[in-house]
């Protein structure tokens, strides 16, 4: 199955982007830490309550762990495990978000017992799925979701060709001549479609030139750009999946546009790309 290019109201954990109220106690998030808090975070002790499950298999590969300190989840398809160089690669980005996780949760623990405040479990959530798979590439995005004990998490998204030719990954912006080269050519496009959609959840006609930082378009290139198709030969649809802040409050949620490729965008992918895109019909 090929993921949907959908305009998406409100989601997250690098899966949903759960609105949770602001004093609620939201369910993921990824928390970074310092070297300083790393080392400190080192001399501490292994969190005792812990719960870990992984599943490896035809399926994929889905991780969660959930103790005392944080809560971690961690999933990829089965299409992105049989290419054995992109499991490792996935595999090597689970362990480096599990890792910080652990020693940012650690280090504000610690934090937490010293200035005599409750610590809260913190949290990070990511789920990589198909967006579409083409004789050539492996085109797969992620939604992400990360709690780091403040008033609410913030979602995330990421995204990644698998390029089956070269046995190597990508990122979509690397089948153009330059990121500000597709902005260029899909901004028009993409202001419009993602002002009809904050006017739908406002209830009122956006207004660029209000002066209001939400009511200003945005550029789409600086967003996640994730590659599609509905052909299953060629990529001929474009998406640009906004996070929370991007494009309007927190309490909007996220925003997913979805474009067709034109002769425009034809015109911004370099020459040796090509045969992999095709003007939607």
């Amino acid at each position: 199955m090929q993921r949907k290019l959908l305009p998406t109201l409100t989601l997250m954990t690098l899966a949903a982007i759960p609105l949770a109220a602001c004093d609620a106690t939201p369910t993921a998030q990824q928390a970074g830490a310092s070297p300083a808090a790393t080392a400190t975070a080192s001399a501490q002790p292994a969190p005792t309550a812990s719960a870990t499950a992984v599943a490896v298999s035809a399926a994929g590969r889905a991780e969660k762990v959930d103790n005392d300190l944080y809560e971690f989840e961690y999933s990829y398809p089965g299409k992105a495990a049989a290419i054995p160089d992109l499991k490792s690669l996935l595999d090597k980005k689970l362990a480096t978000a599990r890792a910080e996780l652990e020693a940012g949760s650690k280090a504000d623990q610690v934090e937490a017992k010293k200035s005599d405040y409750p610590y809260r479990q913190h949290s990070s959530s990511a789920e990589w799925k198909v967006v579409t798979d083409l004789p050539n590439w492996l085109s797969l995005s992620a939604e992400g979701y990360e709690y780091s004990g403040g008033a609410h998490g913030q979602t995330f998204y990421q995204s990644l060709l698998w390029d089956r030719r070269q046995n190597m990954a990508r990122d979509p912006s690397d089948l153009f001549y330059s990121k500000a080269a597709l902005g260029s050519v899909i901004r028009d496009a993409f202001c419009d479609a993602l002002d009809k959609d904050r006017a739908k959840r406002r209830g009122q006609p956006v207004n660029r030139n209000s002066g209001d930082e939400f009511d200003k378009c945005i550029d789409p290139s600086e967003n996640t750009i994730i590659l599609g198709s509905t052909n299953g030969k060629t990529f001929d649809r474009i998406g640009i999946l906004v996070g929370p802040y991007a494009a309007g409050s927190y309490a909007e949620g996220t925003y997913e546009i979805t474009l067709p490729v034109t002769a425009r965008v034809m015109g911004s992918v370099k020459p040796v790309y090509q045969a992999d895109f095709s003007v939607r019909k």
